[in-house]
């Protein structure tokens, strides 16, 4: 290989390739096996070049990337993605099949990892590279992520800068930063309007050629080395720096191994490498770069963190589109189209072989039109939305998602380095059999069955320590509280969210419980303290409570404001209810939910008054929110002989009269105190409407009536006009005599009463009223006895159930009669 061979020039054999292109993947394919050099040199951190041999593994499946942490700030981190389709992956891969060494040659992470931290003064931060993070994220602070000319900052255009790893304002004109696309220049230069289409045909349906495997590299080497005579390196020192340690790192390969030396990278450093340069100048690019000590691993990647739509600059539109060219054997197109058509009926569309033979022929016949080699993504996405799609782009939304990006995820073996909280992750995953997927699903769990309830478990401690791996949701099949909804999706970015959980503990539990603690003692408002012991039972972290208890009693001890203790309440009592599904010995927590309410009982009537028209709303709202904690709270803390909390709901409704009987408190709280005792059975139905006849008379000020009224039948109170038409009269008496100029005022309060109401419930109401309240007629009328009631039952009504009835019983009529009697 010393000489040169075909297209060859002399030299180290320069690779110059698309980052995760199928076609610079298939021909670096060929030119190792056509080279059969002796050492493959590889863009990327020479931190991992011992975690190379792990690419071997039957347990590695791409695509997947070197993920590299500071150790003394884990969330500062970079990744370098790989797929099966990435050249650098193909020639790793090369490399161990045919036992020839391979090492990474781009700058170490130490140092760009370091770098980082000086962005911020640096804005122009110049790593172009795959190894920046994909994106600003909370694991990859702003400071980090460069936020020009990285894969981190967006394309001007549809291509890939970062792909061949561009970066060109022109050095004489420091002060303008003039980013180049280098396909787009070329595309342009082909008369392609779309540099992803140009990309294509020349490259991904051509392939490398059967005669002359280095022909693409050296023609791509020649476009490249035009465009940075004409646009130069932009001022870029750091991308200086990358080249010049490439340039040592070669050089040093040479003296070992001479020329047969192959090194893949990304075609943009093509003609630096190439370049004469000396190892004095080169070095001295390199003295005094700032460092941190570093870790590295392999972990999972996914084909959605590939796309560019996830911010990664070094992405590509359609990672699923390229997978499926890499790995199709051939008839490429077919096999797509039976992919699709195999995706809708999973969904249950009508999709026949018809279909696709059809769909096969248009998009070859579109390719022919448009001048294309092959038929490429637009032309087979073209001929799935008027064949399979009947011209819609709904069902073709579909295809984007699961096929164009896809949600493919993948796997690291168990023997790749990891921090001890990620290996104690992994031992419970594979216990409670809960697998991370890339594509986000939904998970009921039954916490009364001991695996499931382990699951809770799990996924509340990970979300304690802030790796929001799993989501609550909305159980839409019950509400009791041994059932739960998740909405799980793993993210690779969850990786760093591990890495920087570890300074906690080194497994799940002892860092969730250290986490709490910490937590506890550093919450700035008694809520967020409530809530912490609210995780920490739904967690069991039996250790962390303790500590969190002696905060929340010394925090509610010292808190003067009955809004914060209101607020602070619901979410303490509803953590009693877990006890029953978990077990949990929740006495400690009782004591302190019965005091945290005696003390609300105490303040409440007294911050009630005076207040204006939203501080009065929100008062409503902590009322009905600390009216649901105290019937919880008395259910929890059973007989008052035994629990001495019994009487809670006594003293609560004691509280609820005094609100409702003080002028100085405003009318929406008013009104809700009186509904409140309606529904407890505390207040008759005829004092209620006496009441309200009172607050309803000329001399209460319109808008104080209607904020009453708000108060009363407000959230869900319809249906108590509709049963109780004397309630019903009375408003519709009162609001015929709003005067003229008071009625505009009124009108936004009872619209928002009322436009909560159920349909049903309004349309109802409109009846009632234009029939006129008081002229009951049928069924409806509310005479002596229950209002909303008839005096005697309607047997015809009541015998139109008996044979659905004696269906359900499984009885004949006899038998129902005597069940009846």
């Amino acid at each position: 290989m010393a000489g040169t061979e075909g297209g060859r020039r002399a030299g180290p054999l320069l690779l110059g390739v698309r980052h995760h292109g199928p076609g610079s993947a298939r021909a670096v394919r060929a030119a190792l096996a056509a080279a059969r050099p002796r050492v493959v040199l590889i863009e990327g951190p020479p931190e991992a070049d011992a975690l190379i041999p792990l690419a071997a593994d039957e347990g590695m499946r791409p695509p997947v990337a070197l993920l590299a942490h500071a150790v003394d700030e884990p969330g500062r981190s970079a990744f370098w993605p790989l797929a099966e389709f990435s050249p650098e992956w193909v020639a790793i891969r090369w490399a161990l099949e045919h036992e020839v060494p391979a090492r990474f040659i781009d700058l170490p992470a130490t140092h760009t990892l370091a770098w980082g931290r000086d962005d911020e003064a640096d804005p122009e931060g110049e790593l172009t590279g795959e190894e920046q993070p994909p994106e600003p994220t909370a694991d990859t602070p702003a400071a980090e992520t460069p936020s020009a000319g990285s894969p981190s900052s967006e394309s001007p255009s549809a291509s890939d800068p970062a792909a061949l790893d561009s970066s060109a304002p022109d050095p004489s004109t420091p002060d303008i930063d003039i980013r180049v696309d280098p396909l787009a220049v070329l595309a342009e230069a082909a008369g392609y309007d779309d540099p992803e289409r140009w990309w294509e045909d020349v490259v991904e349906h051509r392939g490398a050629g059967e005669r002359d495997a280095f022909a693409p590299f050296t023609a791509l080497e020649e476009a490249m080395g035009a465009l940075r005579e004409t646009y130069g390196v932009g001022g870029r020192d750091r991308d200086l720096v990358r080249e010049a340690y490439m340039r040592l790192q070669v050089r040093a390969a040479q003296r070992e191994f001479e020329d047969d030396v192959a090194v893949v990278c990304g075609a943009w450093h093509v003609p630096a490498l190439r370049q004469k340069a000396s190892v004095a100048a080169d070095r001295a690019l390199l003295k005094g770069l700032p460092k941190v000590k570093a870790d590295l691993t392999w972990v999972p990647w996914t084909h959605r963190r590939l796309s560019r739509a996830s911010g990664y600059g070094a992405g590509i539109d359609s990672p699923g589109w390229y997978g499926h060219l890499f790995g199709a054997p051939d008839r490429p197109v077919e096999r797509w189209m039976t992919k699709v058509a195999g995706l809708f009926r999973e969904e249950d569309r009508i999709v026949s072989p018809a279909h696709v033979i059809e769909a096969v022929r248009l998009a070859e016949t579109l390719a022919v039109m448009r001048g294309r080699p092959l038929p490429g993504l637009g032309e087979t996405t073209d001929a799935v939305r008027a064949v399979m799609c009947e011209g819609s782009d709904v069902p073709l939304s579909l295809v984007r998602d699961r096929l164009v990006v896809g949600d493919v995820l993948g796997e690291v073996p168990p023997g790749a380095p990891a921090v001890p909280l990620q290996r104690d992750l992994d031992r419970s995953q594979r216990r409670l059999r809960i697998k991370p997927e890339a594509l986000e699903r939904e998970l009921e769990l039954d916490l009364r069955k001991e695996i499931d309830a382990g699951r809770s478990t799990l996924l509340h401690r990970l979300r304690l320590l802030r790796i929001e791996w799993g989501e609550p949701a909305a159980s839409r099949g019950s509400t009791g509280t041994f059932r739960e909804t998740w909405r799980l999706r793993w993210e690779p970015e969850l990786a760093v969210r591990v890495a920087e959980a570890g300074v906690w503990g080194t497994t799940v539990p002892a860092a969730a419980t250290a986490k709490a603690e910490a937590d506890a003692v550093g919450a700035e408002s008694l809520a967020d303290v409530t809530a912490l012991a609210e995780h920490c039972l739904l967690a069991e972290l039996p250790d962390a409570l303790p500590v969190v208890m002696k905060v929340l009693a010394d925090r509610a001890a010292l808190d003067t404001d009955v809004g914060h203790l209101a607020q602070a309440l619901p979410a303490l009592v509803r953590s009693l209810r877990y006890g029953d599904v978990r077990g949990t010995d929740t006495g400690a927590l009782t004591e302190v939910a019965a005091g945290l309410a005696e003390r609300v009982f105490v303040g409440l009537p007294p911050a009630c008054a005076a207040l204006d028209g939203d501080a009065a709303e929100e008062m409503r709202r902590h009322v009905d929110a600390v009216h649901g904690a105290v019937g919880l709270l008395g259910d929890a803390g059973g007989s008052g002989a035994e629990s001495g909390h019994g009487d809670l709901r006594v003293r609560w409704r004691a509280v609820l009269r005094t609100l409702s009987a003080r002028d100085t408190v405003p009318g929406v709280i008013r009104g809700r105190a009186v509904r409140l005792l309606l529904d407890e059975g505390e207040l008759g139905a005829d004092e209620a409407a006496r009441l309200m006849g009172l607050v309803l008379s000329p001399g209460t000020p319109p808008a104080d009536a209607a904020a009453w009224i708000e108060g009363f039948v407000g959230g869900g109170g319809g249906l108590l006009l509709v049963h109780d038409e004397r309630l019903l009269g009375l408003v519709d008496e009162w609001l015929t005599r709003v005067p003229a100029e008071a009625f505009t005022d009124v009108l936004p309060l009872l619209r928002r009463t009322f436009s909560s109401y159920e349909p049903g419930v309004r349309r109802t109401l409109g009846e009632l009223v234009r029939r006129g309240p008081g002229k009951q007629t049928g069924t409806t009328a509310a005479v002596a006895g229950i209002p909303g009631f008839g005096a005697e039952p309607d047997a015809g009504r009541a015998d139109a159930v008996v044979p659905v009835l004696r269906l359900l019983l499984g009885l004949d009529d006899d038998e129902l009669v005597g069940v009846a009697g």
